[in-house]
C-alpha cells in the first residue's frame, strides 16, 4: 500500500474514531456547524479514489460515506462512527499485514 494510501485509511480511521467518542464528538460536530459531516465525507469519498486504484480495501470508507450522510441523527451517528472506525482499523491492520516484506 502506498504512502498515500495508508494516510488516507488511517487518518480516516482517526478521524472516525474521535467522531465516536461520546459527547466529546457530537458537541465537536455541533459546535462547528455539522462542516466536520462534510469533511469526513470528502475525506472518505478520495479515500475510496485512492484505494480502489491500488486495489486495496475500500468498503470501510464507503461505510464512512454513509455514516457522514447519516450521521446528523445523535445516536445513530455515534454508533455508526463507532462501526465505521472498527471497520477502518480491520482493513488497515490487514491490508498492513498482506505488503511484502523484503
Amino acid at each position: 500500500m502506498s504512502p498515500v494510501a495508508k494516510l488516507f485509511k488511517w487518518g480516516t480511521c482517526l478521524y472516525e474514531a474521535f467522531l465516536a467518542l461520546p459527547l466529546i464528538g457530537g458537541l465537536f460536530i455541533i459546535a462547528n456547524g455539522w462542516v466536520p459531516l462534510a469533511i469526513a465525507f470528502l475525506l472518505h469519498a478520495v479515500a475510496v479514489v485512492v484505494l480502489q486504484r491500488e486495489h486495496k480495501p475500500f468498503m470501510g470508507n464507503v461505510l464512512g460515506i454513509i455514516t457522514s450522510i447519516l450521521a446528523f441523527i445523535p445516536i445513530v451517528g455515534w454508533i455508526m462512527h463507532a462501526i465505521t472506525a472498527f471497520i477502518l482499523l480491520m482493513e488497515g491492520v490487514s491490508a498492513s499485514r498482506q505488503a511484502p516484506r523484503y
